[in-house]
């Protein structure tokens, strides 16, 4: 192989392969790309390498020129609240008048312009260009999201990161990694792999938040809405609108709801300080941010309905968003409609069920994106988790949009009815389809139903 950077692309995906590319064959979770290497040559490759994982990054960031050493990598990890800090970040140093990138679940921004994304975590090669394309831009900060899967599979090997935030850590991806364990360890390393010139920026308020750092070289800095730590935070009041906190001692407004989003205000706000924004400033930005995509998004209809849409997927997440609901409005009636993904952590359906009955009214058990697993045997699993006070206040309606469209119309005036699961999604997977769903548009057009 003549030296990577004479080549004038390079893939590891055969049906991206451009004429004249280097092909890097990787044997992945599901295909071992030495079996496509034909392939490759066949649509123009003019040379292929074979790899492993960390291999595959190290030749991406020396492919690309060492991207993330020319700004400011913050990587975050943790089950809950990636997407939600990243997206906040990115907006809040741009409103402070930065040029940013931005690598989440949602989508990738190189300054103002997006592109889609597939996975939380990248492949290195997506990384590493995108990474490029911003330095180019002229951007000097980078907020990314950081997932176990992504850090078990190397695919952020040879990043070097400014920081990395700990949100949290609970019941998520064990269809993967088998075991908590194991999904702690694989966390950990992204902790123990940052250089002695970052900073870890770690939740206290988590009790595997002290594990995280047990080994890192990074600096450390604290964050709690609990107890003593660097960084503080406290709820004074709130509402569907926002809430008032006290951070650091200073009060300030945020559109953000509920107490996950405290934790979430208080990461960003924390992170931004270690970055060398001023407090005050800091502050002011804060205020000013609009909530991310289907988190908590609230959708406002006739008879006083309030319709949130939310991405919690996880037991943990259904939890703090049922919770927040039951703060910001006591008096009113609360709906949980959740289904499970299929194909992933069957573990966590019973869960679910569980923290629906103990915290709804009513329960409306649907389809998530059931893949190749049958909705059914989805809703099965989840039917487990309910004893006989949920069963009691549960509706099984495999048809999401017909789940939503019930949902509404039986509800009493006042009713707060909580669509979770889907969030900024505009799909839903059913067998091997991708199907256009956008829980916004069927809300709107069931509300346009209601006198």
């Amino acid at each position: 192989m003549k030296d990577i950077k004479t080549y004038p692309a390079i893939c590891c995906d055969s049906r991206k392969v451009t004429p004249g590319c280097l092909f890097i064959a990787v044997k992945g979770t599901k295909a071992d790309g030495n079996e496509y290497a034909q392939a490759a040559r066949d649509a123009g490759a003019a040379d292929v390498v074979s790899a492993d994982r960390h291999g595959l990054a190290m030749m991406a960031d020396e492919f690309y020129g060492h991207p993330s050493g020319k700004l400011k990598l913050v990587g975050i990890t943790g089950t809950n609240g990636k997407t939600t800090t990243v997206t906040l970040l990115y907006n809040l140093f741009r409103n402070l008048g930065y040029e940013c990138g931005l690598l989440s679940t949602i989508a990738n921004f190189v300054g103002t312009r997006r592109s889609e994304t597939e996975n939380t975590t990248s492949d290195p090669i997506t990384i590493n260009r995108l990474l490029s394309e911003m330095v180019d831009a002229g951007c000097e900060y980078c907020f990314m999201e950081v997932s176990s899967i992504g850090i078990e599979q190397e695919r952020i090997a040879g990043l070097e990161f400014t920081a990395g935030i700990f949100s949290n850590i609970t019941h998520d991806h064990l269809d993967y990694h088998g075991t908590f364990a194991e999904y702690m360890r694989c966390k950990k390393m992204f902790f123990d792999n940052l250089p002695s010139g970052a900073t870890a920026i770690i939740n206290t308020d988590d009790r595997n938040g002290e594990i995280m750092v047990q080994n890192t070289k990074a600096s450390v800095v604290t964050y709690s809405c609990r107890s003593g730590a660097d960084h503080n935070c406290r709820i004074m009041e709130q509402s569907f609108e926002g809430m008032l906190l006290r951070i650091d001692g200073t009060e300030t407004w945020t559109r953000l709801v509920g107490k996950h989003n405290a934790y979430n205000a208080l990461a960003i706000y924390t992170t931004a300080l270690v970055l060398g924004a001023e407090k005050e400033e800091t502050l002011v930005a804060l205020s000013r941010l609009e909530p991310a995509k289907g988190r908590l998004e609230t959708m406002r209809g006739p008879r006083g309905l309030n319709v949130i849409i939310d991405y919690a997927h996880t037991p943990d997440a259904l939890e703090n968003v049922l919770s927040t609901l039951r703060e910001v409005a006591p008096e009113q009636e609360l709906w949980c409609l959740f289904g499970c993904g299929g194909d992933r952590d069957r573990t966590k359906r019973p869960e679910m069920a569980a923290i629906a009955e103990k915290k709804a009214d009513r329960i409306i058990i649907t389809s998530d994106n059931s893949r190749t697993e049958k909705t059914e045997d989805i809703m099965e699993d989840i039917r487990k988790g309910l004893g006989t006070s949920g069963l009691a206040k549960a509706v099984f309606i495999a048809d999401r949009k017909e789940a939503i469209r019930t949902a509404i119309l039986m509800a009493r005036p006042g009713t707060t009815i909580l669509l979770a699961g889907k969030g900024h999604e505009t799909y839903q997977i059913i067998g091997s389809v991708k199907n256009r769903f956008d829980e916004r548009e069927i809300v709107n057009d069931v509300f346009k139903t209601i006198n």
